[in-house]
């Protein structure tokens, strides 16, 4: 199993009742880590990680919530969807939800969440792949409803080249309007994840990190930056005192969920 899939599991396990006012009321996430807690891997319990994780949770949760106010009906992909649950929170009746990730992470995903649903389906994904839009089966052309792609916690761990790519084909592939989400360290904590109380355990390294918000859209002239949403703030006076200082040193956030929109 990929070493990090623990860490958000165990977050949402448990982050309600340390930050009531961040809960996300996952249904599945405590009963999944259950089954797979032994004693050779130690379950994340920094709150900074824990408090980091819930926020980013609520707010892929309220993107995909709000893109599909905009087209009911439409796709909805978590690229990397480790042992996470979306579809719990965007079943509104009619949206379409593909959870994809690695073939080892999909078997142990169908044994420890055998529930189906007809619009709900797993597929195996290698982002790093440059037929990754294909494997995911979405649209051919760019005239069809636009879709909403977000992957959580997993482009820091790739490297630059294979980061850019991916937006590269979002943008080339994707039907205007469409929505790619993700989150992202600043470049300061490339090749630090030692530092990390969390994934310092693990074995991962950070391989990417943005430098400069225009980054994001230069790898193709489709690429829109819609929104940047600051992970962190909310923690403490100490994050959000030094917020401001630290956007102006290093440029970009230390720690964001972005969004980048398909235009025509």
């Amino acid at each position: 199993m990929p070493s990090t899939l623990r860490i958000p599991l165990a977050a949402r396990a448990s982050g309600d009742a340390l930050f009531p006012q961040m809960a996300v009321r996952d249904a599945y996430a405590a009963g999944i880590l259950e089954k797979i807690r032994d004693d050779d891997h130690a379950l994340p319990d920094d709150r900074t990680s824990i408090y980091g994780i819930l926020a980013r949770t609520r707010r892929f949760r309220s993107l995909a919530q709000d893109f599909l106010k905009l087209h009911p009906g439409a796709r909805v992909v978590n690229m990397g969807c480790g042992l996470s649950h979306y579809f719990q929170w965007l079943d509104d009746g009619k949206s379409r939800m593909t959870d994809a990730d690695l073939p080892e992470v999909l078997d142990l995903r169908r044994e420890l969440l055998p529930e189906t649903h007809p619009r709900h389906d797993l597929r195996e994904l290698d982002l790093t792949a440059p037929d990754w839009w294909d494997q995911l089966g979405l649209p051919r052309k760019r005239q069809a409803q636009p879709v909403f792609l977000f992957t959580e916690g997993v482009l820091m761990y790739l490297e630059p080249e294979q980061v850019n790519a991916v937006f590269a084909t979002f943008g080339e592939r994707a039907p205007p309007g469409s929505v790619l989400a993700f989150d992202a360290m600043c470049w300061l904590a490339v090749g630090r994840a030692r530092q990390h109380p969390s994934v310092r355990a693990t074995g991962a390294e950070f391989r990417w990190g943005l430098r400069r918000s225009e980054d994001l859209t230069r790898p193709h002239p489709h690429l829109q930056l819609e929104g940047t949403y600051r992970v962190m703030e909310g923690m403490g006076w100490p994050y959000t005192l030094f917020a401001p200082m630290v956007l102006f040193f290093l440029g970009v956030p230390i720690y964001a969920v972005y969004a980048l929109k398909a235009k025509a």
